[in-house]
C-alpha cells in the first residue's frame, strides 16, 4: 500500500485525536496485506482497491473511536466481525479496551486468529459460533460496555443479535446507511421489547470529507433483555421482531 494511502488514514486518526505512531500505521499495513492474500482463498472483502478499502474498511471501523462514552467503555464485541470489521482497526488503536470478534464461518475465524497472532493484539480473541447461542451464554450474556456490528441485517434483527450481550447502561452500536430513518422507527418496539433505547443517530464525523457511507445508530441498554432472547439460531431473521 502505497504511503498516500496510509497518509489518508493518518489524517484521520489525528482528526479524531487518536495518537498516530509508526508501529500503528505499520499494524494497519499488515492487515491490510493479510486480507488481501487470504482473500485469494475466501472471500473476506470485494474492495481491493487500496485508497476504496482505506476509506471504506480502515476510517470507516474507527469513527466508532469518537463516541463520546468510550472512555468509560472497557469490554467491546464484534458480533457477525467477518475479516474484522470493525474490531480489529478499533482494537489496534484501543490498545487499553478488551475485544471479543465474533463470527459463524470457521475459515474467517481462522484468518482473525492469525491477525491477532501476527499482530500482537494481546487484548483480542475471537470466538467461532452464532449470536444466539453466545448471547444465551451466562459468560457472555449482559458483559460488555459496548456491542458493535457492522452485520448486514434491518436494526430490529441486529438488535436481537446485539442487545443480550449489552450489560445494563452499556451500548449497542450499529453502522448503517444514512437513509436509516424508516428502519428505526420500525424497529423501536423491537429494540424497547430487548431492552433498549434508541439514544441518537450519529453522523460518522468526517464522513463528508472522507465520503463516508454510514452512520453510527447508538442504542443504550436501560433494562435487562427478557431470558427468552435471543431465540434459536436463525430464528431472529427468519421471523423478525415487529
Amino acid at each position: 500500500m502505497n504511503s498516500g494511502h496510509m497518509d489518508l488514514l493518518s489524517n484521520a486518526l489525528l482528526k479524531l485525536n487518536i495518537s498516530v505512531t509508526p508501529q500503528i500505521i505499520e499494524k494497519f499495513s499488515v492487515y491490510r496485506a493479510m486480507v488481501m492474500e487470504w482473500n485469494k482463498k475466501i472471500n473476506l472483502t470485494s474492495i481491493t482497491d487500496d485508497k476504496e478499502f482505506v476509506l471504506k474498511h480502515f476510517i470507516d471501523s474507527v469513527m466508532c473511536a469518537s463516541f463520546s462514552g468510550m472512555n468509560d467503555i472497557n469490554k467491546i464485541i464484534d458480533v457477525g466481525t467477518g475479516a474484522g470489521f470493525p474490531g480489529i482497526p478499533l482494537s489496534i488503536i484501543l490498545e487499553n479496551k478488551e475485544f471479543i470478534l465474533l463470527d459463524a464461518l470457521n475459515k474467517r475465524v481462522q484468518f482473525l486468529s492469525e491477525v491477532i497472532h501476527k499482530l500482537e493484539l494481546n487484548h483480542v480473541k475471537v470466538f467461532h459460533g452464532r449470536a444466539e447461542d453466545l448471547g444465551n451464554d451466562k459468560d457472555h450474556r449482559e458483559k460488555y460496555d459496548l456491542c458493535l456490528s457492522r452485520a448486514v441485517a434491518k436494526l430490529n434483527v441486529l438488535s436481537e443479535y446485539c442487545l443480550p450481550f449489552v450489560k445494563i447502561n452499556g451500548y449497542f452500536a450499529a453502522y448503517k446507511s444514512r437513509s436509516i430513518e424508516s428502519e428505526i422507527k420500525d424497529s423501536l418496539k423491537a429494540v424497547e421489547l430487548l431492552g433498549g433505547a434508541v439514544v441518537k443517530e450519529k453522523d460518522i464525523p468526517l464522513s463528508d470529507e472522507f465520503q463516508l457511507e454510514h452512520q453510527i445508530i447508538y442504542i443504550q441498554k436501560v433494562k435487562h433483555t427478557p431470558q427468552k432472547y435471543p431465540r434459536k439460531a436463525g430464528k431472529p431473521l427468519k421471523n423478525p421482531l415487529k
